[in-house]
């Protein structure tokens, strides 16, 4: 039974396509915002997903990030639903991975051929060998032929100039990237938590590293030599498939982080780093957060000193957006710092 996740906020559209989903003998899963869809998405790996655009807490381009961000979401296909006037904007989401898009209202013919079709061109991969299994059960053959280390908080894994002989994967624990200056200053560019793959960049550019990798707590890595991980990446469609999406993904980051650099202000720069450590290491669908990060690994992040740093951390402690004890920040709400002006 092919399992089918719709992501809707309109209660009367997302029931009646689930109902007929369910008549047509899918196993069918809905949320009414995009949090929820990412929460059930990685729970149940459905075979295929169908998601509004337009929706509170997190809209369809959110949720799509989001999903390709994680190996084992990259690869289902994902169908937008968009109403007429929303059209000029399905341009953005084709770019970003989607892999089609019905337009509201639509019949249930309209449905099932956008669905089944892409179905079919998942289950057809061309040119690879199919291994006879999906794309998660893919992932955990690939993590079995790596070994775990455990490395302690704030230990090197490998720095710039090394040459790249492992992909790595997050078992367990916390770490940063980053790119340190001639003076000794540094600057975080990607945060990587349980679950996440890293090192893959150089691995695939077939290069030394062009940053270095440290953790941020005490961590499990699963290191997968390079050769299994080009046998896998070379033989393998799902595999390609989610590391392009990675590499697109971090190639969009760090536009994102230089765009921030030029244009934000810190005070700004300071609340979004805030946010984006709490959506990697909090609680998802949560409005409040709890981190523990030093004023210099979250000055690397904004790209500061740590004093104009603590300065700001003060301010958002008099606005009542934060509490601080010792390393740990309490975020009261990820909302409000969302919406701090420049």
């Amino acid at each position: 039974m092919k399992k089918a996740l719709i992501i809707e906020d309109s209660d009367d559209i997302r029931e009646g396509i689930v109902e007929m989903l369910d008549l047509a003998g899918y196993e069918t899963f809905s949320a009414k915002n995009g949090k929820i869809g990412v929460e059930l998405a990685i729970k149940h790996l459905p075979d295929i997903i169908l998601c509004d655009i337009m929706m509170p807490e997190l809209d369809g381009y959110g949720v799509l990030y989001l999903l390709q961000k994680n190996a084992q979401t990259m690869n289902i296909p994902f169908i937008f639903m968009t109403a007429k006037a929303e059209r000029a904007d399905m341009r953005k989401g084709m770019e970003m991975g989607a892999d089609d898009y019905l337009t509201k209202p639509f019949d249930d013919v309209e449905l099932f051929n956008a669905i089944e079709s892409r179905l079919k061109k998942r289950s057809k991969p061309v040119g690879f060998k199919s291994a006879g299994g999906d794309s998660a059960s893919l992932f955990e053959s690939m993590k079995a032929k790596g070994k775990i280390r455990s490395f302690a908080n704030k230990q090197i894994i490998y720095v710039e100039q090394d040459e790249p002989a492992h992909l790595y994967f997050v078992k367990k624990g916390q770490v940063k990237t980053y790119k340190r200056a001639k003076d000794g200053r540094e600057l975080s560019s990607t945060l990587y938590s349980e679950g996440d793959f890293f090192g893959y960049e150089s691995l695939c550019r077939s290069a030394p590293y062009a940053e270095n990798a440290a953790t941020l707590s005490d961590s499990e890595l699963t290191l997968i030599a390079k050769a299994d991980f080009m046998e896998y990446l070379l033989n393998h469609q799902e595999i390609a498939n989610a590391f392009l999406g990675m590499l697109s993904g971090s190639v969009r980051e760090k536009e994102e982080q230089m765009l921030r650099l030029a244009y934000f202000s810190v005070r700004k720069r300071v609340a979004d780093a805030l946010v984006q450590v709490a959506a990697k290491f909090g609680q998802p669908g949560s409005d409040t957060c709890t981190l523990k990060i030093s004023r210099d690994d979250l000055a690397a992040l904004v790209g500061t000193a740590s004093e104009t740093v603590s300065r700001m951390l003060a301010d958002f402690k008099d606005e009542k957006l934060i509490e601080k004890s010792g390393n740990a920040i309490q975020i009261l709400s990820i909302e409000k710092l969302k919406n701090v002006k420049q």
